[in-house]
């Protein structure tokens, strides 16, 4: 659930169900990133994890103008891998695959799964971008082989998240390169010797903008109802 307050007093003044606001402000802060960081025009997109977030940022990434030239998916369950191989035939052609192998050899890597530690060991290569969404499919040693960059640096250096685990290991944060609003601002270059790793742990108040919109919309649209007399009380006395 998102409650939005008014600003002014406190109040609340929506409540709105908020796993579809959450899933798409993290699409979208996904799809932002590889538009942002991405080097190919026309990717090769691998999907680790084929659940609603994954499907989520699959249409985020073409909504962002990051079209795909083929999708290849892998997940545990193939009949969710399947669904969601099929979901993306819709833009381009996609396959399912129970070993991950060719899905981490894509130009762009997602990484949308509920993993609560990591489970990748090889690095990537110069030129792939690796959004790691789910925070703890990726080693030390992976991030220390590649660019890295978050959404916010304080944010992501906790919960044991893998850039919480590398700074553990290594007693502090040099190897993050900056973050993404620094690669939009032109504050930060990224040499094209090293893969990319995208680590966003998620802000808050990205909720708090789509809810905000949703219910913008739902106003304009006459679709917000209204509960009268939901306060007891508005005056002290």
């Amino acid at each position: 659930m998102l409650v939005l307050n008014d600003y002014a007093t406190g109040y609340p003044i929506a409540l709105l169900e908020a796993a579809t606001i959450s899933s798409a402000r993290t699409a979208a802060s996904a799809a932002l990133a590889a538009a942002a960081l991405g080097s190919a025009p026309a990717p090769v997109v691998g999907v680790v994890g084929a659940g609603v977030i994954a499907r989520a940022i699959l249409d985020h990434l073409v909504a962002a103008g990051v079209r795909p030239s083929a999708v290849r998916v892998h997940d545990l369950d193939e009949r969710s891998g399947t669904a969601l191989a099929e979901h993306a035939r819709s833009v381009a052609p996609a396959t399912f695959h129970a070993d991950p192998t060719p899905v981490l050899a894509a130009d762009v890597v997602v990484f949308a799964t509920t993993a609560a530690a990591p489970h990748v060991r090889e690095p990537f290569a110069p030129g792939q971008l690796v959004l790691d969404i789910s925070l703890r499919d990726l080693p030390p040693e992976v991030l220390l082989a590649a660019h890295n960059v978050v959404d916010d640096v304080e944010h992501c250096l906790t919960a044991n998240t893998s850039p919480h685990l590398t700074e553990q290991l290594l007693g502090h944060r040099d190897f993050i390169a900056g973050t993404l609003a620094q690669v939009r601002a032109g504050e930060l270059e990224l040499t094209p010797d090293r893969p990319v790793v995208f680590s966003p742990f998620g802000l808050g108040v990205l909720d708090i903008a789509v809810g905000a919109h949703v219910l913008t919309v739902a106003r304009a649209r006459g679709e917000a109802v209204e509960i009268p007399d939901f306060f007891g009380e508005l005056t002290r006395w």
